[in-house]
């Protein structure tokens, strides 16, 4: 475990300190770069339940809220369109965007519209895994992800999920209902929660291979600082020290017939959709409040403020709101993160980008995972990872995942203490509104 509680608190650290936003105004997104290729995440943060394990930008929702946001996020995305983008992959998150059917089909009909959009990937709960929902979805959504998140009935409780979406065997069971209605059927489910057991874990395992899903996503358990709390106090103390053993028992417990697609995510060999919209695409453009885009190296930050979001699009402009543009030794950093996370990096292509083999660009970083036998192939051509790097990987993402929300909880204090005009203005009065949703 030393290596393990290495790479932890050097990427605690890292990450931490190259996660500091810039406060921006009245930017616009740059023009496209000839040639590359971009994908398009929406966020629709809308929420019935908030978790508490969930440090995503959501908003409970309350009446008359989605009509008025999904108007601003048409008008963003033919923003976007003008200025030259075009997308063959769409990835809605959130939040839940399946709360709004009709709305969702409208916008994905107008990104169809506005771009070469060819497969459409959309976040769900178990309890719209319903006939009704599928036969409205399903020639516009090829790629639906449930947040199962677990099947155990003690872990749903604790999770404030049970009431909501009902006993593992009911969540089971709606899973059954839209089986083969998606192109791709993905589930994810979380391990390493406190007071986890094997024997829970592996009954997680048995009952996401019987659901019927095309695809089976593992997260470990993340904590940031904004939620860390709440999950000690719901559930009890995260212990790191377990995560490996849970690890290797999914890794032994998924049969052949699921291909590893990263080091957490299982899929049939007829096809599979990647779990976050980091993989693919190297470069990517949020649309929504509080979305994320990564362009050329510099990433950019919609406002988490819903009043702001909608003014400035009603207005005609961005809500882009923070920026941090990262050097080339993190955009390196960033990128073997990445495609090692897609199981393997192409040493051309990589050297194609940098001017350097990845050897050259980052000596210690190479020198750490080949030290720790991270790579079952090395060559002149890739790095393939291991079973052992696979795991180091998780850490890696992991760690990735969790500061990230440091980034959010910038944005939400930038919320929380004025408002676009620059006039001081409290949470209370944020939160009375309805535009603003803390963790």
């Amino acid at each position: 475990m030393i290596a393990e509680t290495i790479l932890t608190v050097a990427l605690r650290n890292i990450i931490s300190r190259n996660l500091i936003l810039e406060q921006v105004k009245d930017v616009v997104f740059p023009r496209p770069i000839p040639g590359r290729d971009y994908l398009l995440y929406v966020h629709v943060p809308f929420c019935e339940v908030l978790c508490p394990y969930c440090s995503f930008h959501r908003v409970r929702l309350e009446q008359g809220m989605a009509r008025p946001y999904f108007e601003a996020l048409e008008q963003e995305l033919r923003m976007i369109a003008k200025l030259g983008y075009n997308f063959r992959s769409m990835y809605i998150g959130g939040g839940t965007p399946t709360l709004f059917v009709h709305e969702l089909n409208r916008l994905i009909d107008l990104a169809r519209d506005l771009f070469d959009v060819r497969e459409v990937s959309c976040e769900s709960n178990p309890n719209h895994m319903t006939l009704e929902i599928a036969d409205v979805l399903g020639g516009r959504v090829q790629r639906m992800s449930v947040g199962v998140q677990t099947f155990d009935d003690r872990t749903l409780h604790q999770l404030a999920r049970f009431e909501r979406f009902g006993s593992g065997e009911q969540i089971l069971r709606q899973l059954h209902l839209v089986a083969g209605r998606y192109k791709t059927l993905n589930i994810d489910l979380i391990f390493n929660y406190p007071q986890q057991s094997e024997i829970s874990l592996r009954r997680d395992i048995e009952m996401a291979l019987a659901s019927g899903a095309d695809q089976i996503t593992f997260y470990p358990l993340m904590t940031s600082p904004s939620v860390a709390r709440t999950i000690q106090q719901a559930m009890g103390q995260v212990d790191y020290h377990r995560e490996a053993q849970l690890y290797q028992i999914i890794l032994d417990s998924v049969p052949p017939d699921y291909q590893l697609t990263t080091p957490w995510n299982f899929a049939r060999k007829s096809g599979y959709m990647i779990d976050e919209y980091i993989v693919d695409e190297g470069d990517y453009i949020g649309a929504g409040s509080g979305a994320f885009s990564y362009l050329d190296g510099t990433l950019l930050v919609n406002s988490f403020s819903l009043a702001d979001y909608q003014r400035s699009l009603t207005a005609g402009r961005f809500a882009l709101r923070g920026r941090r543009t990262f050097s080339r030794l993190q955009q390196m950093r960033y990128r073997l993160m990445m495609d090692l996370f897609g199981l393997e990096l192409d040493k051309q292509s990589f050297r194609e980008k940098f001017g350097v083999s990845v050897e050259q660009g980052l000596p210690l970083e190479m020198a750490f995972l080949k030290s720790n036998g991270a790579f079952a192939i090395d060559d002149n051509r890739k790095l393939r990872l291991s079973r052992r790097g696979l795991y180091l990987l998780v850490i890696m993402m992991r760690e990735f995942f969790s500061n990230i929300n440091t980034i959010r909880d910038q944005a939400r204090r930038q919320v929380a203490a004025m408002n676009p005009e620059g006039e001081a203005r409290s949470r209370t009065a944020e939160l009375a509104r309805g535009f603003y949703s803390s963790r």
